[in-house]
């Protein structure tokens, strides 16, 4: 399977805690990891090719020139690099026909080639709406952006890419075009982009299963007459997605599914975990030989 990634170079913990997450749950599986990168490769960034080798995956890396996408709407938040996913099929090799994209402030908990290997009908991509029952949002976003075929407004941090009908369809100037009309109508800058020019072509999955938003864990039992407990999760939920400004890797970080992060990202980053607690002269607390 083919994961494509675009990050900072200051998201590598986060990206090797994912890609952790995904090997640990899909031990069987052969992936090709393709990452889109922003500015110099350093040494922080080449150390993920050795890491890929330790969980048997290969990783591909990926330069985009400097000048696209340069006026489209950035913050701290969302830079540059989240605008990627919209014309990574432009740099990824002609022989691949499909890629699953993924945010790094996702874990992964169960397999997922079922989800991989579904049938497009048709559609350029697939993905989950975290809107779905509430039509008063879904009402606001299509006047806002102005696409009123779409059916919902989808989340653009689990995204299945039709590569072979993305190229065929999909224009550079036709992004360029909304970004520079709409740019202080965007809230959330790329997946704004996406559902405006591609939500009607985008097919539905369920987020409870392939995109889960942490943040909504009280109302998602409410909507599911209490079944998706913490056990059905657990069970059945592929991707979960820490939504928001608030993030898992941040000390103070103490919502729902805290600790289950805090899991996978000592046991991705416990080399460099170790330095940083030996480096303030403190001792590593869990011995490396230890089995966990």
């Amino acid at each position: 399977m083919n994961l494509l990634f675009s990050i900072t170079e200051n998201y590598t913990k986060q990206l090797r805690t994912t890609l952790f997450s995904i090997r640990a749950n899909n031990p069987q599986d052969a992936f090709d990891v393709y990452l889109i990168l922003d500015g110099h490769l350093s040494k922080q960034v080449d150390g993920l090719s050795d890491f890929c080798r330790s969980l048997n995956m290969k990783l591909h890396l990926i330069q985009i020139p400097e000048k696209l996408f340069a006026k489209a709407p950035k913050t701290k938040r969302y830079p540059k690099t989240i605008y990627y996913r919209l014309i990574a099929q432009n740099f990824l090799p002609d022989s691949l026909d499909r890629i699953l994209y993924l945010d790094c402030d996702l874990i992964c908990l169960n397999p997922f080639g079922a989800f991989y290997h579904l049938d497009f009908e048709n559609k350029l991509y697939a993905a989950a709406s975290h809107f779905e029952n509430i039509k008063i949002s879904s009402t606001f976003n299509k006047i806002r952006l102005g696409n009123y075929d779409s059916d919902n407004y989808f989340n653009s941090g689990v995204l299945l890419m039709n590569l072979k009908m993305l190229r065929q369809k999909i224009n550079i100037n036709d992004i360029y075009a909304y970004i520079e009309k709409n740019s202080l109508q965007l809230l959330l800058p790329d997946q704004d982009v996406l559902n405006a020019l591609y939500g009607n072509q985008i097919k539905s999955v369920a987020d409870t299963y392939y995109n889960y938003d942490t943040r909504y864990f009280s109302a998602y039992k409410l909507l599911n007459d209490g079944l998706t407990d913490l056990d059905w999760i657990m069970k059945h939920t592929v991707f979960l997605h820490f939504c928001g400004p608030y993030k898992p890797w941040n000390k103070s970080y103490n919502r729902k599914f805290a600790a289950l992060y805090k899991h996978y990202e000592w046991v991705a980053n416990r080399d460099s975990l170790d330095k940083n607690e030996t480096d303030q002269g403190l001792k590593p607390s869990v011995d490396k030989k230890q089995p966990l």
